[in-house]
């Protein structure tokens, strides 16, 4: 049907093109960066005090989220694993690889650490350090995993009581059967609800990355990088041997598929995850990116959550690895071959108590107190953490979404289809899923 002859002629679309997630990322990391180094520079202690609250205020959303996601992502992740086949076997399965992975990890960690000698000719010294607001023990972490009561652990923010918790509530509804999809349903309502809200957060990631960048060299300048120079570079050294090395190595020999399609699906999260240093923040759009590598739902659904609270092979492996061994050398403390088989104990069995939170101060102080290390160790990294802690979560997250796709391949049911055309969209593409469904179903029933 032809157009009438005094219809108007279709004007040029005016609208201003969407700026790609990345590229506000990057924009954030360089304004973060001028503006810390003008804060410093010229003393300018309103801009370092105003950058230092916009980076608080957005890691703050991401913790008032993180209690309630944990424990209804944990539940409705063990409750899901009824829709999957073989669940005993795939949880089983994931679990031996995230402590593979981990064990991997801590061994390249040990291996540059042996090889670099972080703490030699840093200038530091004992009294350098102070003992860290946190602490951690075997006696704590194990007696600590067992709440007194059902707030506490909501209130302080404990994530390892929470997912205890929640732990066993989802077995208890797996028991119940029929008689919990009530609460079931109330729960998979609330996890979107909140995931929904944690979108909104994750759009204000490129300002949080202004604030945070910014604060971290405003408060502490260049001049703190020199001192731990080789330290900060084993650390990315060695996530980057992980990140791109062992995982593409993993994907390309044991699930046999390409690695390039990967890291084009799963960049998103790995990108907020250098930014947010948050892998509960990052876990939704780490479970999206799952489910987009042709991870099946139901088992990314339990897999993700899972190893967002116990998968840690920056923070709680390659890291500890080098600072039992940066911190052994300040004290002038000889570590054995002894000394080396519990930080890799350590590393495989205690990384839950990073609980994907940012940092992983309780981590280190575990490691260091099982070590019989001193712990005003800490106190000589607090300074530089913030810088380390972006490569440790990307690296961490990057194993959260690895675990699914490996453990997938293996036991035959990825989607191979999804897995190679799994595509590098932004995080915007993302956010807009459940949107999208939306208007498909309306225009559907229309």
């Amino acid at each position: 049907m032809s157009a009438p002859a005094n219809a108007p002629e279709a004007k040029p679309s005016s609208r201003i093109p969407k700026v790609p997630f990345w590229a506000q990322i990057i924009a954030g990391l360089v304004l973060g960066a001028l503006l810390g180094w003008v804060a410093r520079s010229q003393d300018v202690s309103w801009l370092k005090e105003t950058l230092g609250q916009i980076g608080d205020i957005f890691v703050q959303l991401l913790k008032l989220a993180v209690a309630p996601l944990v424990f209804f992502a944990i539940l409705v992740s063990i409750t899901n694993l009824r829709k999957v086949n073989n669940a005993a076997r795939l949880a089983t399965r994931t679990l031996l690889w995230f402590m593979i992975t981990s064990l991997i990890a801590v061994a390249i960690g040990l291996a540059i650490g042996l090889i670099t000698n972080p703490g030699s000719g840093t200038g530091l010294t004992p009294q350098d350090g102070k003992l860290p607001k946190r602490e951690g023990s075997w006696i704590d972490f194990l007696t600590g995993i067992i709440p007194t009561d059902v707030i506490t652990p909501f209130t302080e923010l404990n994530v390892l009581q929470i997912v205890f918790m929640a732990a066993v509530a989802g077995i208890a509804a797996l028991k119940l059967g029929d008689r919990a999809k009530p609460i079931l349903t109330l729960s998979e309502s609330i996890l979107e609800l909140l995931q929904k809200a944690l979108w909104w957060v994750i759009r204000l990631a490129p300002l949080g990355t202004v604030g945070l960048i910014g604060f971290a060299i405003a408060d502490y300048g260049w001049d703190l990088i020199g001192k731990y120079a080789t330290f900060t570079a084993d650390i990315y050294v060695g996530c980057a041997l992980v990140l791109f090395g062992v995982y593409p190595l993993l994907l390309a020999t044991v699930a046999k598929v390409n690695p390039i399609h990967f890291f084009k699906g799963a960049w998103p999260a790995i990108q907020l995850a250098f930014v947010s240093r948050s892998s509960v923040g990052t876990m939704p759009v780490t479970q999206k990116v799952t489910e987009r590598l042709g991870v099946p739902k139901e088992y990314a659904s339990f897999a993700v959550p899972f190893g967002a609270t116990t998968k840690m092979d920056g923070c709680a492996a390659i890291y500890p690895a080098l600072a039992a061994i940066f911190i052994a050398q300040i004290f002038d403390v000889q570590l054995g071959i002894g000394d080396y088989l519990l930080i890799a104990f350590v590393s495989v069995i205690g990384s839950a108590a990073t609980a994907g939170l940012t940092g992983a101060t309780v981590m280190l102080t575990l490691t260091l107190s099982t070590l019989g290390l001193p712990l005003e160790g800490v106190g000589l990294l607090m300074a530089i953490d913030p810088i380390l802690d972006m490569m440790r979560t990307a690296t961490n997250v990057a194993g959260q979404a690895l675990v699914p796709v490996v453990v997938s391949a293996r036991e035959k049911i990825l989607d191979h289809t999804a897995y190679e055309n799994a595509s590098s969209s932004p995080i915007d593409d993302l956010v807009e899923i459940g949107e999208t469904d939306e208007k498909v179903a309306v225009t559907t029933a229309a």
